[in-house]
């Protein structure tokens, strides 16, 4: 079975796609950065240097430092999908964070995307 199209893309090129998403609804940058650290465990050292390569999403997640715990409290659809019924642990993940940006979006407090 061929691996979805967005293991291959760049986590760069989508980057700017969750920043415009967020700004949209008066979010911020730093606020879509806050959310990456979060889920990932990146620095943002680490995070600004990824954004200048083309590393793709699927070794974003299987490099990610520190995936938090917590994520597994992400509930919720995105793409008309249940994120916490996704089977393949990669896709997962990417949903998750997809879930995350959106939330973010829709004016969610940082504590609760943050599950705090």
């Amino acid at each position: 079975m061929a691996k979805h199209r967005i293991y291959t893309t760049s986590f760069a090129s989508v980057y700017p796609h969750y920043v415009t998403k967020a700004e949209r609804k008066g979010r911020t940058k730093a606020e879509v950065d806050e959310i990456i650290r979060w889920l990932t465990g990146y620095t943002q050292r680490k995070l600004d240097s990824l954004l200048k390569g083309t590393t793709d999403f699927e070794t974003f997640v299987a490099q990610a430092p520190n995936l938090n715990l917590n994520r597994s409290l992400i509930k919720g659809v995105v793409c008309g999908v249940r994120v916490e019924e996704v089977e393949e642990p990669t896709m997962r993940e990417i949903r998750y964070l997809d879930k995350l940006i959106d939330e973010l979006a829709k004016g969610k407090a940082m504590e609760k995307i943050l599950r705090q």
